[in-house]
């Protein structure tokens, strides 16, 4: 198996860029209001986001990388991810995407309640509209993304995990909407995604009550694809990732695109979306590649084209 040389990269998203972004909307009217003093981080160093990103082959490993913190979902970090996202999506080298956390305690344990301690109202309003942002670049990225849960994913670590097409549990992994135990509710997704994903009786059962999953119920309900051996869960994620590498990257793009606009759409509405994304592999050379292997017995050579 191919092995690029592992980097460490730091993804250096300022608070202040983001700050001079939204100002630069408030003045054509159409953005959100600037920011004040005081919202995010209080030091350039903490704010900075640290990621590891290691590419295996044509996977790519991002781990979010502040184990001491407990990988906790930070504005730099929302940014971080949300830009990995469309490189992806624009890397032709890259066939899929694993997410994990550093360590074996927490995959995201969810936000920094002490950094949002010190927001004013108007502050969590503007972090929430960014949430939803950065996750929906995740959702539209052309790479399927897979979210090895090692741990913890809880509040904002879950809905960062439901963002990704698939998850992988550990054995030991829990996962699950706690904020309705701190008087508010999931803001990042949760109470839209978790009952697309498992029906919405399951997902009020959970919101309600705010209980932590374990892998194995996570499993029965649908809300983890696959448990992974001890310790594993980063292989399995990989694994699952080449599983998906080795299929006809136009194909997996068109597949994910249809299934993302057409699950809530109308029959009718949803059949022609598939008739369009057909159409994108139908005029490409993959598919011609991928009928001549077929009939020649061979493993396809795949040109993304």
């Amino acid at each position: 198996m191919l092995l690029r040389q592992a980097v460490l990269v730091r993804v250096n998203v300022l608070v202040l860029a983001l700050e001079t972004e939204h100002e630069h909307e408030h003045q054509h009217g159409h953005g959100l209001q600037p920011l004040q003093k005081g919202y995010g981080m209080c030091s350039t160093e903490a704010r900075m986001a640290e990621l590891r990103v290691e590419d295996r082959g044509d996977v790519r490993i991002l781990t979010i990388d502040d184990e001491p913190q407990l990988n906790v979902l930070s504005r730099a970090l929302v940014a971080g991810l949300a830009q990995h996202a469309r490189q992806a999506s624009a890397d032709g080298g890259v066939r899929a995407v694993v997410l994990t956390g550093a360590g074996d305690r927490a995959f995201c344990a969810g936000a920094n309640l002490k950094e949002r301690s010190s927001w004013t109202d108007d502050d969590i309003r503007r972090w929430l509209v960014e949430l939803h942002a950065g996750l929906r670049e995740i959702e539209r990225c052309a790479k399927p993304w897979i979210a090895a849960v090692n741990g913890l994913a809880l509040g904002g670590g879950c809905e960062l995990a439901l963002a990704c097409d698939l998850r992988i549990l550990a054995p030991a992994a829990q996962i699950g909407l706690t904020e309705t135990k701190i008087g508010i509710i999931p803001g990042g997704g949760g109470t839209v995604r978790l009952s697309r994903i498992i029906g919405l009786g399951r997902a009020k059962d959970l919101i309600f009550t705010a209980r932590r999953v374990h892998a194995e119920e996570a499993l029965q309900m649908g809300l983890a694809n696959r448990i992974s051996l001890a310790g594993d869960v980063v292989l399995s994620a990989l694994s699952l990732a080449k599983e998906i590498a080795a299929n006809a990257p136009l194909g997996v793009a068109a597949a994910k695109a249809s299934i993302e606009e057409g699950w809530d759409l109308a029959l009718d509405a949803a059949l022609e979306a598939e008739r369009r994304h057909y159409e994108k592999v139908l005029l490409s050379e993959d598919r011609l590649e991928g009928l001549k292997a077929f009939a020649e017995k061979r493993a396809p050579s795949w040109k993304g084209r």
